[in-house]
């Protein structure tokens, strides 16, 4: 196991610990919320806030452990009729090009990230915005990594069957 693998299953552990945390964290705060409401007539000012950034980071992160695991979003019925060698040259491509596709990514949330400090803007849990959306760059950049190296690891897989 290489030190990029080991470092891989260390964040995979703690992509899991933090979808736990967060997803438990929202439903606590809505439900909270919901009975504050409707009990109380009143809520948590920040309550519906702090909701909406934990599902932006419950997605986002649930994303980047897909990646991680193989379960993202993938067509592959051409690997159906394509056998051996070929299927694994489509399989590099198909990875390639989404390691491609999430770098332009990680690069549009960082300068959407950047545009976001100079506004200036605070939420309503009284921290910059731009702070609360730092898990799009972040994630978007780690699920370059992994599909980059996923690519790199289907091109060994030719040259080793040629």
């Amino acid at each position: 196991m290489d030190s990029w693998d080991r470092l891989d299953e260390w964040l995979g552990k703690l992509e899991q610990f933090l979808l736990a945390i967060f997803l438990s964290l929202m439903i606590l705060v809505a439900f909270w919320q919901i009975v504050l409401r409707n009990l109380l007539a009143t809520g948590m000012p920040w309550g519906d806030t702090l909701v909406r950034y934990l599902v932006v980071w419950v997605g986002f992160i649930g994303a980047a452990l897909a990646a991680r695991e193989g379960k993202h979003i993938q067509i592959d019925v051409a690997l159906q009729w394509i056998p051996g060698v070929g299927s694994v040259l489509v399989q590099f491509i198909t990875k390639l090009f989404s390691a491609f596709i999430c770098g332009v990514l990680t690069v549009a949330a960082y300068k959407f990230i950047q545009n976001e400090a100079l506004m200036g803007d605070i939420s309503a849990l009284g921290c910059p915005v731009w702070f609360l959306q730092l898990i799009i760059p972040i994630t978007f950049a780690l699920m370059t990594l992994r599909f980059g190296f996923k690519s790199f690891r289907e091109l060994s897989t030719i040259f080793k069957n040629s």
